[in-house]
């Protein structure tokens, strides 16, 4: 089903308000290419799109062809802000691309991403969104909101560790995904404290970060790819290029860390 941007935009109000059991994502058909993006191929460099450690009750699900539950959760490039449609958004687009690489698999991603969150609200809202629906997987996408506002990145890092924890307490790998490459994040002062915390945390807990800042840093710095080719006119959301473009390469690094010799890595666990 095709909707305007306008409509989009009221879905997309109306999708924040409801339960968050209604957000569980549906997958109708893949986006449409986003203008000036159709000359681009979907890439990154290995080191920002491998993950550091085995995603262990991902690989156990995996191995023993059991249901996968897979819980996104974050804010309005989680929830699909930018994107032509619901479909668009990278859980959607993410849920495509296991099926694939995993075929006849039960695979399921629910999208729980909320408009304007700050990771404080999403961490109050754990037990009924996430924790609930028993994920073996949380993909949790933090700080863009907290460095729109100028919010202090302390509290944001005693914030940050106290929902590892409880994601981690209740049996889920934790994958973070960083802030997004855009020219409204690029003006604010405390990004790059911002990208330095989150690196910083995940290592120190021993769990993985999908690096999507330096990833789409790539295209534009490396690959020279204009910002209007995969972000959205608003200059801070992404569209349906990038979202689709993220999903594919988390696939491939949730498929490769999901099934990959655990005695091939060196892992921390967490205490």
């Amino acid at each position: 089903m095709h909707c305007t941007a306008g409509a989009f935009a009221l879905a997309m109000v109306a999708a924040a308000a409801l339960p968050a059991q209604a957000q569980t994502v549906v997958v109708s058909r893949p986006p449409a290419t986003a203008p000036n993006a159709a000359s681009y191929a979907c890439g990154a460099p290995a080191e920002f799109a491998r993950f550091s450690y085995p995603l262990r009750h991902t690989a156990q699900r995996l191995a023993r062809g059991e249901p996968l539950t897979i819980v996104a959760v974050g804010s309005s490039s989680t929830a699909g802000a930018g994107a032509s449609s619901l479909a668009a958004s990278y859980p959607s687009r993410l849920a495509v691309e296991l099926r694939q690489r995993f075929p006849g698999r039960d695979i399921t991603v629910i999208n729980r991403g909320v408009n304007g969150e700050e990771t404080q609200q999403m961490v109050a809202r754990f037990g009924t969104d996430v924790i609930v629906a028993h994920p073996d997987l949380v993909l949790w996408q933090v700080g863009t909101n907290s460095v729109l506002r100028d919010h202090p990145l302390t509290t944001h890092s005693i914030v940050l560790r106290n929902g590892i924890a409880q994601l981690q307490e209740a049996g889920a790998d934790v994958v973070l995904i960083n802030m997004q490459f855009a020219p409204r994040v690029l003006a604010k002062q405390e990004t790059e404290g911002m990208e330095d915390q989150i690196a910083l945390t995940a290592k120190a807990d021993g769990i993985d970060l999908f690096d999507r800042f330096a990833i789409m840093r790539n295209w534009h710095d490396v690959r020279h790819m204009p910002f209007e080719a995969f972000i959205a006119p608003d200059q801070l959301h992404m569209n349906d290029w990038s979202y689709a473009c993220v999903a594919k390469l988390l696939a491939a690094a949730i498929g490769e860390a999901g099934t990959r010799p655990i005695a091939s890595a060196a892992v921390r666990t967490h205490q």
